[in-house]
């Protein structure tokens, strides 16, 4: 396994160890990445947490529970209430009162919830492709949920089938690079069946009205895992929202267009 830099571990109250990278010093931005096989912290914000600590900002990078090094227990329903809560009680154990949840995928539907739960600890929220804007039938309609679900439950995927399926994370599978597989691989062969089986994500569009931070949005036109047509339901619903359509896009925007993304989110920290 590829070694991750500057990592750290703290155990949870309620006995989930989560495994992080906190660097740089400021306002703390924290990243909360998707769900898929294989998924970490790391791996999918390598290329953009390093520069927004260039620029002044705390960054906390976590892998969720059932991914990346943090706990994997076999024993829970990975629903959309257990991650909020981890990730509430990991922020409580490092005293961040108030921060900018930063969530692609999963880890934007978990941004948007604990904005809901907890909106005094919420400053600003950037979604990338967030879930949670629609119907878990809608989703399974989805070619990359599919081929993300089928994959997973014929058993963990070798180095060529992992590399088949992050492609469709992508408009341009040349990202897919040997360093990422290095990264994904050996994690895919430690997560229990029961992370994709048991996730259950409900559509939080009717409650969108009730985020009153700062909303800033990306989505890609070419997106297989979330639709784009989310992005209107935010726009439509939370009080001050801004979206950023990417043509030639898929759902990793912040990887496959790493450079329009960094600089439009600091723009929108400063100027929000």
């Amino acid at each position: 396994m590829t070694p991750i830099p500057s990592a750290k571990q703290l155990r949870t109250p309620s006995g989930l160890d989560i495994h992080y990278q906190d660097e740089g010093q400021g306002e703390t931005l924290v990243f909360i990445h998707g769900s898929g096989p294989g998924a970490s912290g790391y791996s999918n914000f390598q290329g953009n947490y390093p520069w927004f600590n260039e620029h002044g900002y705390r960054t906390l990078v976590p892998d969720l529970p059932g991914y990346g090094l943090s706990s994997k227990p076999e024993d829970v329903e990975y629903v959309l209430d257990f991650f909020v809560s981890a990730l509430h009680e990991f922020l409580q154990a490092l005293e961040v009162q108030r921060c900018v949840l930063v969530g692609n995928s999963l880890g934007g539907a978990i941004a948007l919830k604990y904005a809901l739960d907890f909106p005094w600890h919420v400053s600003k929220l950037i979604l990338m492709g967030p879930g949670g804007l629609e119907e878990r039938e809608v989703y399974f309609q989805m070619e990359g949920i599919q081929k993300m679900m089928s994959d997973f439950a014929d058993g963990a995927l070798d180095r060529e089938g992992m590399r088949r399926l992050l492609s469709i994370l992508v408009y341009d599978p040349s990202l897919i690079t040997n360093t990422l597989l290095d990264q994904r691989v050996p994690i895919c062969a430690l997560q229990p069946k029961s992370v994709l089986s048991t996730m259950r994500v409900p559509n939080l569009s009717e409650r969108l009205g009730e985020i009153t931070c700062p909303v800033l949005g990306f989505w890609g036109s070419d997106d297989k895992f979330c639709p784009a047509s989310g992005a209107f339901k935010v726009l439509t619903h939370c009080q001050n929202a801004r979206f950023v359509l990417v043509n030639r896009c898929g759902h990793w925007v912040m990887v496959e267009h790493r450079d329009l993304f960094n600089r439009t989110c600091l723009d929108f920290l400063q100027n929000a």
